[in-house]
C-alpha cells in the first residue's frame, strides 16, 4: 500500500511508502485529502502525524507520470491543492516528521502543517524551476523568510534541515534512528490534551495568519498551468526523466 493509516494513543498515523523515493502520481495525491480529513474528524484522534519510509519523506510529484501524461496537469493540480488545504483545515493540529528530501509536493505537505520534526540531514528542496512547474513558494513561505524563499525558489537549491531550525521552520532536529520515537514522543504530549481545546486552537491560529496560503497556492497554481503549456516545460521534464539533470537553457 502507497499510503497506510492506523489510529493508536489519539494520533493517526498516516505512513507513505512509494518507492523509489516516494514521488506520488496524480491517483495518489488525490486520494490523501480524505484520507487527512477523515483521521482529523475521528473524536479518538487528537493529532495527525504523518512519515514515510524509504530514501526520502517525499519526491514530490512523479515527473515521468508527467512527461507521459501532460494533459493530467489539472488532476495533479487539484489533488496537490486539496491535500495541502486538508492538511491545513484538519480539526486537529498535524505533525510532520521527516528525513532525506524533502522536494516540490513535500514541501507543501510540511508547509500547510502545524510542526515539523526532522531528523539530522534532512533537507528542503523546490526544485520546479528546473522541473518546466511552478509552486510550492506559497507553503515555504509559511516555514522560512521571503528571501530565504527566493533564493531557493530561484536556484532549485536545498535548504538543509539544520538551517531550517535556525530560522524557526523546523521544531526539532532528532537523530535519524530516532525520528519516529521522537515523533511519536512529541504528539503523545499533544494527544493529552482536550481534543476540544485543540479543535479551537487550530481554528483559532488558522484565522491569525497574516495571508491565505490556500488562495495563494492556488494563484502559483495559474502559473504552474500557464508554464507547463510551454515547450520549456515538456523539455525540462524530459530532461529530468532521461538525466536526473537540468536542462541547459
Amino acid at each position: 500500500m502507497p499510503v497506510t493509516h492506523a489510529i493508536k494513543d489519539r494520533i493517526a498515523e498516516i505512513v507513505f511508502d512509494v518507492p523509489p523515493v516516494n514521488a506520488f502520481d496524480s491517483e495518489t495525491w488525490n486520494s490523501l485529502p480524505a484520507i487527512i480529513a477523515e483521521a482529523g474528524r475521528n473524536p479518538d484522534v487528537n493529532v495527525v502525524l504523518i512519515r514515510a519510509e524509504g530514501r526520502g519523506f517525499c519526491g514530490g510529484v512523479d515527473i515521468k507520470e508527467m512527461q507521459a501524461h501532460p494533459d493530467r496537469i489539472t488532476l495533479l493540480n487539484r489533488g496537490n491543492y486539496l491535500t495541502f488545504k486538508a492538511i491545513r483545515d484538519c480539526e486537529v493540529p498535524v505533525v510532520v516528521a521527516v528525513h532525506g528530501f524533502v522536494i516540490g509536493g513535500g514541501i507543501g505537505i510540511c508547509g500547510a502543517s502545524d510542526t515539523i520534526i526532522a531528523a539530522e540531514g534532512a533537507y528542503f528542496s523546490l526544485p520546479e524551476v528546473d522541473r518546466g512547474a511552478m509552486g510550492g513558494a506559497s507553503h515555504l513561505s509559511r516555514m522560512l523568510p521571503l528571501h530565504k524563499v527566493r533564493a531557493a525558489f530561484f536556484t532549485g537549491g536545498r535548504i538543509p534541515a539544520e538551517e531550517a531550525y535556525r530560522l524557526g521552520g523546523v521544531e526539532k532536529i532528532v537523530a535519524p534512528d530516532r525520528l519516529v520515537e521522537e515523533a511519536h514522543d512529541f504528539c503523545g504530549v499533544i494527544a493529552g490534551k482536550s481534543r476540544k481545546a485543540l479543535v479551537i486552537a487550530k481554528e483559532a491560529l488558522n484565522g491569525l495568519e497574516p495571508r491565505d496560503v490556500d488562495r495563494g497556492y492556488r494563484w502559483e497554481q495559474g502559473f504552474t498551468l500557464e508554464m507547463y503549456m510551454h515547450e520549456d516545460s515538456q523539455k525540462s521534464r524530459d530532461a529530468f526523466v532521461e538525466t536526473k539533470g537540468a536542462a541547459k537553457f
